[in-house]
């Protein structure tokens, strides 16, 4: 079993998770919604953010790379 070196935790912004995954605000919303995507955490008063981890697992799994 090989350990892979983890890329550093971070908050990601919503241009960096519509980059991350090539979907836009709403699609983005309307996952989260469902239960589908990784809920934005509140990171300011008027700020919200992704974990940076939990966005590459869900790409990861999307791309069939991870099983669950």
């Amino acid at each position: 079993m090989s350990t892979a070196p983890q890329p550093e935790r971070r908050i990601m912004r919503l241009p960096q998770v519509q980059r991350a995954t090539g979907f836009g605000r709403a699609w983005i919303y309307e996952l989260m919604k469902r239960g589908e995507f990784p809920q934005a955490r509140k990171i300011g008063a008027r700020a919200v953010g992704w974990d940076s981890a939990e966005i590459s697992e869900w790409v990861s799994k999307q791309l069939g790379e991870v099983s669950k």
